[in-house]
């Protein structure tokens, strides 16, 4: 029986040990022309694991050009994280479709991946048997305003270069230009010799229609020669000529804005769309007074986030609403740019029932079908409940009195006899106290009005929406009246009581400023301030008044 912990404690680690450890291949990228080289990545997590992987079966479809591995160890939080890649330069033997097989390592394989190969003619032009050349192309010859073309820019060479090497900036007049990552280097085979390749892309968009031109890239290196020693007279110089070669100057139609697209519609020329909703938490079972997040995500490819416009806000009958700050991202892959925009806000209901929410509805242009397009969200209703925490006591029903029966009319004489007299007699002392001095009125119990104003004073300067809602709280309930009824009287306090409860509805609370509310608490006129505390018999209304 003593020998079971420390078994269990070993199968508990190997199954950990099994889970954690993975083999995960990839590639820089999975569209290439023919001739050109790829990089597969083969990427372990399993620190027990040793040898490399197996490359048989990579020979029927490619040609291994070299493989080096690189050990890592990183730690993280106290915890020691090894991981071994293998980095393989493969050159594709067919073009088309062409799938890279699993590879194992140990008892572990990788997932296969598939690859595209575009076959190219050969031009055998005089720039291509240079050691050095450059070409640029677009992928298309014309595109429509703000719409994105992509620019690509190689440098071949057949030769050795030192690392100084530099490409001019790209600056195209009344165009925004994104670099689409940094520029990533390969080999291509042209006329049966291996080239060096630099790739640089960009995406263009211009911002006017009409002609647009490209000018020329010129690309600076040194080239490494072979040369004696003796040679160098200067000590420290770089045994090798400066070399420019420039590519050619591309024309780019720019078409205007399709005349049947809506006019009251923003402008989103993009290759496709999608919107896609999301809730936090689900608003199955909602009531009166939470809080929920509704996303709303536009992706976009082939545009930036900054061209994503925001989806436009409309007023809900029975719902609040409090906007945060878009969330914007760009990714890149093999059709350029792909930008997203999610616009989060936090909605609160403030009666019970049906709350219907619109369709949403985003129309934008089909740049690679050449149409117009609308996505969109259906309507949604949901159905509020009522909290109970929320919910008022009622008065009690009013006794009904009935008349007394003959036999005991003379009782209700008699009392109603008594209560004429104690009427009267009540009168004449209310009459008789009229003439008597003023009295001291007795010292309140509790926090006196100014302490509490101090309170709202302090949490408000100290920019604490929660706090200030309690001191607000206390501060209320010695007013002659209730908090809705100076909002609602007096626009300013109004005005600040809608930016409290967005701090404390929503995700960017902590940006909330309290200089406008106590500005306003001031502002009130003294009349509505004074407390009675004989007459203090109001309370604080609902945070979200109907």
């Amino acid at each position: 029986m003593s020998r079971r912990p420390p078994l269990l404690l070993l199968l508990a680690l190997t199954a950990g040990h099994a889970q954690a450890a993975n083999l995960v291949a990839s590639v820089d990228r999975s569209r290439l022309n023919s001739g050109e080289t790829v990089e597969l990545t083969v990427q372990s997590s399993d620190v027990t694991q040793f040898g490399k992987p197996d490359l048989s079966p990579l020979e029927a479809q490619f040609e291994v050009s070299g493989t080096r591995q690189i050990n890592q160890l990183t730690t993280l939080g106290g915890d020691n994280h090894a991981t071994t890649r293998w980095i393989i330069t493969l050159l594709p033997k067919e073009n088309g479709t062409v799938v890279i097989p699993p590879l194992q390592v140990g008892e572990l394989k990788t997932q296969p991946i598939s690859l595209q190969v575009v076959e190219t003619a050969s031009q055998n032009t005089s720039a291509e048997l240079a050691p050095v050349f450059i070409e640029a192309n677009l992928d298309q010859s014309s595109v429509y305003v703000q719409a994105q073309a992509l620019l690509t820019v190689r440098v071949y060479h057949s030769v050795s270069l030192y690392d100084d090497s530099s490409l001019t900036p790209l600056q195209i007049p009344d165009a925004r230009i994104e670099q689409l990552g940094e520029s990533r280097t390969y080999e291509k085979v042209i006329n049966s010799i291996r080239h060096g390749v630099i790739e640089t892309r960009y995406a263009i968009y211009p911002q006017h229609s009409g002609a647009l031109m490209i000018a020329a890239q010129t690309f600076s290196a040194t080239l490494v020669e072979s040369r004696p020693p003796q040679e160098n007279t200067l000590q420290g110089t770089k045994p090798g000529k400066l070399i420019h070669v420039s590519s050619a100057n591309l024309p780019l139609t720019v078409k205007p804005k399709p005349a049947m697209y809506p006019a009251d519609a923003p402008w989103i020329p993009a290759r496709s769309l999608t919107l896609t909703e999301a809730w936090n938490p689900e608003p199955e079972h909602v009531q009166v007074g939470d809080s929920l997040t509704r996303s709303l995500t536009v992706k976009a490819e082939g545009l930036s986030s900054a061209q994503l416009p925001a989806q436009p806000s409309t007023d809900i009958n029975g719902l609040r609403r409090y906007p945060d700050q878009p969330v914007l991202d760009n990714q890149n892959n093999d059709h350029g740019l792909t930008g997203s925009r999610e616009d989060r806000e936090a909605l609160v209901p403030t009666r019970a029932g049906a709350v219907e929410l619109p369709a949403v509805d985003v129309v934008w242009w089909n740049t690679h079908e050449d149409h117009l397009e609308r996505t969109s969200l259906p309507a949604r209703t949901l159905q509020v409940a009522t909290n109970p925490s929320l919910v008022v006591d009622t008065p009690a029903t009013p006794t009904v009195i009935t008349a007394p029966d003959d036999d005991r009319l003379w009782l209700w004489q008699l009392s109603t006899l008594i209560f004429a007299c104690t009427t009267l007699l009540g009168f004449g002392l209310w009459w008789r106290a009229r003439r008597q001095p003023a009295v001291q009125r007795a010292a309140q119990t509790g926090p006196s009005p100014r302490s509490l104003l101090d309170d709202l004073k302090r949490a408000t300067q100290a920019n604490d929406p929660q706090a200030t809602r309690q001191a607000l709280d206390a501060w209320a309930r010695q007013q002659p009246e209730t908090l809705a009824d100076m909002a609602a009287r007096f626009v300013p306090l109004s005005d600040a009581l809608d930016g409290l409860n967005g701090a404390l509805y929503s995700e960017s609370g902590h940006f909330w400023l309290g200089e406008d509310l106590w500005r306003a608490v001031k502002a009130i006129p003294v009349a509505e301030r004074e407390q009675d505390p004989a007459t203090d018999t109001t309370s604080l209304p609902p945070l979200y008044p109907k």
